[in-house]
């Protein structure tokens, strides 16, 4: 659940994050789609999917992004860095809100924590 200013719910979001060809971030598109009890999943199926046609062709493939940062609706979102908490830990790339996905090292195995 995402805290803060949408409590005690969470908010659901459609995103859709465009990379140059070398990895660097250009754009992000999101939108609030409400508190989960009330969304309407149709509508956030239908935006995502005209986003996706707006590309035009697209080749699904193994890629390599720089992590970035954005806020909107007051939270960060993104494929935010977290440094280790101590000696034990290790660094972290978290997608934000929620950290539902996250990777570690080493970087280029394709691994991540859900």
């Amino acid at each position: 659940m995402l805290t803060g200013p949408f409590e005690p719910y969470g908010h659901e979001f459609v995103a859709l994050y465009l990379f140059d060809s070398d990895g660097g971030f250009l754009e992000a598109k999101i939108d609030d789609l409400g508190l989960r009890p009330n969304i309407d999943a149709a509508r956030g199926e239908k935006m995502a999917a005209g986003w996706l046609a707006e590309l035009g062709p697209v080749t699904f493939c193994r890629i390599e992004v720089a992590p970035f940062e954005v806020e909107r609706f007051g939270l960060k979102f993104g494929l935010i860095p977290r440094p280790p908490e101590d000696d034990e830990d290790d660094w972290w790339v978290e997608l934000q809100p929620g950290n539902y996905m996250a990777f570690h090292e080493p970087w280029d195995s394709g691994d991540y924590d859900t």
